[in-house]
C-alpha cells in the first residue's frame, strides 16, 4: 500500500505524478532502472510519506534542442510537475548559450501552456570551455529560474562531480551511490516544488 502524503504534500488521497525530463543524468546511464535518479527520488519521497511517482523521461546524449523536439511524445499528458534537467551535453559541445537558453525557455513555455509547472535543475560547463563560457552557461539557468519564478536547484551534480567513489569510470556519470547522493541533495528543492504544487491546486 502506498503511504499517504504528508500534510504539506499536494492533494491528500491522490498520488502525485512528477516527470523527470532530461539527459543521461536523468536516464541513469550505466545503471539499472531502479538506480536512476527518478527512482531514487521517488523512494526518498515515499519514505517521507509522499504518495509520489517520478517518471523517467531521460534520454542519454540528449541536448536542449533534442529535448524540445521530443517534448510532446516524451511527456504526452500533463503531469503534476516536471523536473527539467537538460543542458549538460550542450555544455560539453560548447554550444551557444543563447541557443541553450532559448531551447529551455521554449520547453518551459510549452509545459506551462499545458498546465504543468516546472522545477529547473542547472548544470555547469566543463572547465576546458574557458571561464567566460562557464559563467555564461551557469548564468542562463539562474536567469530562467528568476524570470519564470521556478524552484531552482543550481547544479545537479553538487557534491558528486569529481567525488571519489561516486562516479563511474568515465568521470562524467554518477554511479549508484552517486545518484543516491544527488537525489538526497535535490530532495529539499523537490519538497518545495511539491508545496508549490499544493498551493497551486488549492488556489
Amino acid at each position: 500500500m502506498s503511504p499517504a502524503p504528508c500534510a504539506a504534500g499536494p492533494d491528500p488521497g491522490r498520488e502525485i505524478h512528477l516527470t523527470a525530463f532530461g539527459d543521461s543524468l536523468t536516464a541513469g546511464f550505466g545503471l539499472r532502472a531502479d538506480q536512476a535518479f527518478p527512482a531514487c527520488l521517488e523512494r526518498l519521497l515515499r519514505a517521507k510519506g509522499f504518495a509520489v511517482s517520478v517518471d523517467n523521461a531521460g534520454v542519454s546524449g540528449d541536448t536542449t534542442a533534442g529535448g524540445l523536439e521530443r517534448l510532446d511524445w516524451s511527456i504526452p499528458g500533463t503531469p503534476d510537475g516536471v523536473i527539467l534537467e537538460l543542458g549538460a551535453n550542450d555544455g560539453l559541445r560548447g554550444l551557444p548559450t543563447d541557443m541553450i537558453e532559448a531551447n529551455l525557455e521554449a520547453i518551459i513555455d510549452r509545459l506551462a501552456a499545458r498546465g504543468a509547472p516546472v522545477m529547473l535543475v542547472g548544470m555547469k560547463a566543463i572547465m576546458n570551455m574557458g571561464p567566460d563560457y562557464g559563467r555564461e552557461f551557469a548564468a542562463l539557468f539562474s536567469r530562467l529560474a528568476q524570470k519564470h519564478g521556478m524552484v531552482f536547484y543550481p547544479f545537479f551534480l553538487e557534491g558528486v562531480a569529481d567525488a571519489p567513489g561516486l562516479n563511474q569510470s568515465d568521470g562524467l556519470h554518477p554511479n549508484a551511490a552517486g545518484t543516491e547522493e544527488v537525489a538526497r541533495r535535490v530532495l529539499p528543492s523537490v519538497l518545495e516544488f511539491l508545496r508549490r504544487i499544493a498551493a497551486r491546486r488549492g488556489a
